[in-house]
């Protein structure tokens, strides 16, 4: 009679394990070809090339020599941004960082843009409160000429001016890198927009 018992327990187990496997693989089918099945979550989407939260791990490297154009004397009157298209379609024609290769496009300036000579550099002092990847600031007001971030104040270089025209001055989120390139000016990089342009800083 006991030896009865355990068959049948045995037998009920055996089809309870048969019964969870036929289920399991039939959700891994479903799972596997997600066009099939209408209970399918959807995909997310792939991360956006440019922005959406990307933060480069480190700034810029300096340009090459041999790569540093050769200008004359900067234009009388307002700063002209230099002609840009995008690199790639649907990138920003802003400078900016490309997520897949942390790259820093649009730095065609090379080191003797007269744009970007002071002849007092560093007059409002260094800015070292934090820069690099691990310090991201969040801006509290202000414009192009004048934004806070954290207490301490920035300007945009007027020729960048137009490549911070949808930059959320009260919210968006910036990190500071050094500019290796130009002695006196910093890079504002917006973690939402992925693109970035020369700031200088103006103290606390």
């Amino acid at each position: 009679m006991r030896a009865h018992h355990v068959l049948r327990w045995m037998a009920g187990g055996a089809l309870a394990v048969s019964m969870l496997a036929a289920v399991s693989a039939s959700a891994q089918g479903r799972q596997g070809h997600p066009q099939r099945g209408k209970d399918k979550k959807p995909v997310a989407p792939a991360r956006a090339q440019v922005g959406g939260g990307y933060i480069p791990a480190r700034g810029p490297a300096r340009t090459p020599p041999s790569n540093a154009r050769k200008s004359g004397p900067p234009t009388r009157g307002a700063p002209q941004p230099v002609q840009r298209t995008a690199d790639m379609p649907g990138r920003p024609v802003a400078p900016h960082v490309d997520v897949s290769s942390g790259r820093w496009v649009g730095r065609d300036a090379g080191r003797n843009d007269p744009h970007f000579h002071l002849a007092h550099p560093w007059q409002n002092g260094r800015f070292t409160a934090g820069m690099g990847s691990q310090y991201v600031w969040r801006m509290r007001g202000g414009t192009q000429d004048r934004f806070d971030v954290g207490g301490y104040y920035f300007q945009v270089a007027a020729i960048d001016d137009v490549y911070a025209t949808d930059w959320l001055w009260n919210s968006d989120d910036i990190v500071i890198y050094s500019d290796p390139d130009h002695v006196g000016w910093y890079l504002g990089y917006n973690v939402r927009l992925g693109t970035y342009v020369h700031v200088m800083y103006l103290g606390n």
